[in-house]
């Protein structure tokens, strides 16, 4: 028998699934590690989403960017254990691993830098870990904010966990925008346009 949360999709499926990865809860807003939600939560208000809790432990909602569908999501899961979320949103929106956004934090780029990325490497990154187990593939796409790199690789943890300073923040705003950008490029456009133009 198949499970409730199993069912698949009975609406028109999504054209593309943007998930904004980050920890729940108000000690980790606005840390670095929580940018890609903040990237979800600026299209949200661009396009007048209502993001609302549902069975697959995210944040939601579903908005038109120019002709596509395009599904905006925030789990509310710990970054380590989001993917199970993305599984979750991608068979509610019928979507293929390829038309999935993943927009997230990024160690190896310098801070308040995006860059678009079709599949790869996880470059250590416990959030993109978990998607790609639960989705049983790296293809999906990226949108990578820089967040900087700590001094020691034992501090990667802290680090991300920190907020930025006041000039970072500053420089990280405007990079949130960016990002939110590139996402509508993504949708509008298509992968290839948005690595282009903001690569």
């Amino acid at each position: 028998m198949r499970r409730r949360d199993d069912r698949p999709r009975t609406g028109t499926p999504a054209d593309l699934l943007v998930v904004g990865l980050g920890n729940p809860g108000a000690e980790y807003a606005r840390t670095r590690h929580n940018v890609g939600a903040e990237v979800v939560e600026e299209l949200a208000r661009r396009h007048g989403a209502k993001l609302r809790s549902g069975k697959e432990r995210a944040l939601a909602d579903e908005v038109r960017i120019g002709d596509r569908r395009v599904a905006l999501a925030v789990p509310t899961l710990y970054m380590n254990e989001s993917g199970a979320a993305v599984q979750a949103l991608a068979r509610r929106y019928g979507v293929t691993v390829e038309q999935v956004v993943i927009v997230h934090d990024e160690l190896d780029l310098p801070v308040a830098t995006v860059k678009v990325k079709e599949g790869g490497g996880l470059a250590g990154h416990n959030g993109l870990r978990s998607v790609k187990a639960h989705l049983h593939s790296d293809a999906f796409l990226r949108v990578r904010i820089g967040v900087g790199k700590p001094v020691s690789k034992e501090q990667g943890v802290d680090h991300v966990l920190n907020r930025f300073s006041k000039r970072e923040r500053t420089d990280i705003d405007v990079a949130l925008a960016v990002a939110a950008d590139a996402v509508e490029v993504i949708a509008a456009d298509g992968v290839a346009v948005a690595m282009n133009r903001f690569n």
